[in-house]
């Protein structure tokens, strides 16, 4: 990796939740000299020869689809790193690396529409003609569309399964049948057809990647589960799970996207030849808006307090904040690859990297297995063939010209 070289990073719905959890996070890292993130977790080989790298800058894309809120965002997370300067320039061991590192610091804010296609197309277009390249993606952007909180569900659930009520909840409705602007399955199109179109588009600048392989980061959720998915409706129009059903297309994707990418670096390949890395993340039960308009805001406050007491008692799968909820993802970004090296044998089963923390609310990256991916990886093999297809056909319409509209203001 040319230690000089500073990350391009993209992370989309940046201005809020885990997005923004994520942001924090890497300001907040690369303000090291030796990220604590970038060092190996305890189920990775610690003996192998990987060494974090100093980083001198950064480049941020905060890509949203406010423009006015991405702007305050931006200003916060400005805010909230001078901050954090300041209280590293009080302790005694500071060594001056954060000031220097800001001076190389860019936060930019750029437009994209995840429930509408061209957008995003035009979003690639514009990142690969303004930058020299992309290091790192971090599709993290998604929506739920609930529709309702059943009451007979919720307490069948606490009273039989209390943990799962606060960590994958069976109580609430969820809209179907919700097309985007573009015609398609408008949650699996915002959560998971927009983010591949958007790496596609992007790959130009993802193999310029001059820090070493390019990595994307697919942000799934402990929520992704095939139990309610159906190849049939791949679009997700029908579901009453589309969430759920996304983000377990999402695990699929992503580790069949990295496996083809590793199976194309053969040693049949020319030296150095570049390649794109996927890694799978979630960030355990994070408290964000998401479910705040359906609940309202007492029943919230209560949700967040059963959170916390939950963690007490022994949950690990409480992170809660997003800054804690984002360990995973910025440590898929910084980690020397070598250390993934066991987990991205096609030999071996898949795995998800998720946030954790003990009881006391400290942080982890743990890893789980990608649900039922024997019986389902011919259907990750068949989800890119049926993304790559759409996409082709989308930018053929849109080539012709077709008349656009607006997408929807429901993201």
């Amino acid at each position: 990796m040319a230690s000089e070289a500073k990350p391009i990073v993209i992370v989309t719905g940046a201005n809020g939740g885990v997005g923004y959890g994520i942001c924090q996070r890497l300001l907040i890292q690369l303000t090291s000299q030796i990220p604590s993130d970038s060092l190996p977790q305890d189920f990775e080989d610690a003996s192998l020869s990987g060494r974090p790298h100093k980083y001198t800058g950064l480049t941020l894309i905060m890509a949203c689809r406010s423009a006015s809120r991405a702007q305050k965002a931006r200003n916060e997370l400005l805010q909230f790193f001078d901050s954090h300067i300041q209280k590293l320039q009080s302790t005694a061991d500071y060594d001056g690396h954060a000031e220097e590192f800001k001076k190389n610091l860019s936060i930019e804010v750029e437009y994209v529409d995840l429930a509408s296609t061209k957008t995003v197309l035009q979003f690639a277009k514009r990142v690969n003609q303004k930058y020299p390249y992309i290091s790192h993606l971090m599709c993290n952007a998604g929506l739920a569309s609930f529709s309702s909180l059943d009451p007979k569900l919720l307490l069948q659930q606490l009273f039989t399964d209390p943990k799962g009520a606060v960590t994958t909840p069976l109580y609430y409705g969820q809209n179907s049948g919700e097309l985007s602007i573009d015609g398609l399955g408008w949650v699996w199109q915002c959560n998971v057809f927009s983010h591949f179109a958007m790496f596609r588009e992007l790959q130009p600048s993802l193999f310029r990647s001059p820090t070493g392989p390019a990595r994307v980061i697919w942000c799934s959720s402990i929520e992704a589960s095939p139990k309610f998915y159906s190849s049939d409706d791949w679009q997700l129009r029908s579901t009453e799970h589309s969430y759920e059903s996304s983000k377990y297309q999402i695990d699929l994707i992503s580790t069949t996207l990295d496996r083809l990418a590793i199976s194309s670096s053969s040693s049949s390949s020319p030296p150095n030849a570049a390649i794109i890395r996927h890694f799978t993340s979630q960030p355990g039960v994070c408290h964000t808006n998401v479910a705040h308009a359906l609940v309202g805001p007492f029943l919230d406050f209560c949700k967040l307090m059963v959170f916390y007491l939950v963690r007490l008692i022994g949950s690990t799968q409480h992170p809660i904040s997003p800054i804690k909820s984002a360990i995973a993802s910025v440590h898929l970004a910084l980690v020397p690859l070598t250390y993934l090296a066991f987990f991205s044998d096609p030999k071996t089963p898949p795995v998800r990297y998720g946030a954790e923390t003990d009881r006391w609310g400290t942080e982890r990256v743990g890893i789980s297995p990608v649900k039922a991916w024997l019986a389902n990886e011919e259907e990750g093999r068949r989800l890119v063939v049926r993304c790559d297809e759409l996409l082709d056909k989308l930018k053929r319409d849109e080539e012709r010209g077709p008349d656009f509209e607006t997408a929807s203001e429901k993201m």
